[in-house]
């Protein structure tokens, strides 16, 4: 952690950062305060204030969110993907009100279990939150073991005895199918990612759900799969449709990403959202109201995810939760333009 992402983090300049922690006049209190709390709530504390004893996060008020690195979903800059941005700043805010410091850290998924054993021997935490989105089934009983505290985010599995916060992906990809059929659309195509996680499947499954129930399914309608990190045409997403015999009414995205990359392929291919195709995306990232059109999209609630999360931790850290549990955050249609 440098200074240049306390910055971007707490939305000021370097010069601010600089002034904060040197508590230097220049800038008000509150910018002060807040600059401050960024800093502590992801474990870094300034050399300038390291002699204050009162200023360093006791070590049972820390609590450890780890990110779960893999070639896919959460990757090297995971923290700058809109989702996962949303998502830490909402699981910052929720532990700084409940009075934790939180210590942040993205870690390959090869070395996950050593690295957070080793950390932890180097600085407890009262309680532990594994970003989960990448975690495969099978290594989840390993992490288990590594703290009795411990919440993983953004996955479950319904097979497993951990305690998981999650979206429930079924009734978001239920309902953008729901509104499909609502809006009389019949040919529908489902726009994929080459990258396979729970997430997705659980979408994929609501989505058909929704489907059947208007008696339709996806056997005979196109699917394409691509990049879910790019917001920006995609090559193999153009030649997919420049094959198809007749253009689908309707594209649903597993994720806003996709969505967006989606309609910037059919605007490169003359091809106008919503006239000729509509579009439907998921996570209602904060691009979704950037582009042109708006991206119709199911919205999920970030800061109920986080909020969630942390009660949850919470509770086992104060010796009333150490069953496990699987909390799923209900998602939302948001109507805009693209659909």
């Amino acid at each position: 952690m440098k200074i240049d992402d306390i910055a971007r983090l707490a939305g000021v300049s370097k010069s601010a950062v600089s002034l904060a922690f040197n508590n230097k006049p220049g800038i008000s209190e509150a910018t002060r305060r807040h600059i401050l709390d960024i800093s502590r709530s992801h474990g870094y504390i300034p050399r300038t204030l390291t002699g204050n004893k009162a200023q360093q996060p006791k070590k049972n008020n820390i609590l450890r969110f780890v990110a779960c690195k893999n070639t896919g979903i959460v990757t090297e800059h995971y923290e700058s993907q809109p989702f996962f941005n949303e998502l830490i700043h909402h699981v910052t805010d929720a532990a700084i009100q409940a009075g934790y410091s939180l210590v942040i850290s993205a870690l390959e998924m090869q070395q996950l279990q050593p690295e957070i054993e080793k950390m932890e021997k180097e600085q407890p935490s009262a309680g532990l939150m594994l970003l989960g989105t990448n975690l495969p089934a099978g290594s989840i009983e390993s992490f288990k073991s590594i703290h009795p505290c411990t919440v993983i985010l953004d996955t479950s599995f319904r097979q497993i005895d951990a305690s998981f916060v999650s979206i429930n992906n079924f009734m978001g990809g239920y309902q953008a199918a729901r509104h499909l059929l609502a809006s009389g659309h019949r040919s529908i195509g489902y726009v994929e990612s080459i990258i396979r996680v729970v997430n997705f499947e659980q979408r994929k499954e609501g989505f058909l759900a929704g489907l059947q129930e208007g008696g339709l399914s996806l056997g005979n309608m196109p699917t394409v799969a691509v990049d879910p990190t790019l917001v920006v045409s995609q090559e193999l997403f153009m030649e997919a449709v420049t094959a198809m015999p007749a253009l689908p009414a309707a594209l649903f995205c597993e994720n806003d990403y996709i969505a967006i990359s989606v309609i910037k392929s059919l605007q490169e291919l003359q091809i106008r959202v919503p006239e000729q195709v509509a579009v439907i995306g998921f996570d209602d990232i904060t691009e979704a109201r950037i582009i042109s059109p708006e991206l119709t999209t199911i919205h999920v609630r970030k800061d109920v995810l986080a909020k969630s999360a942390i009660d949850l931790l919470l509770k086992k850290i104060r010796g009333g939760g150490l069953d496990h549990v699987q909390i799923q955050v209900n998602t939302e249609l948001v109507v805009r333009k693209s659909c």
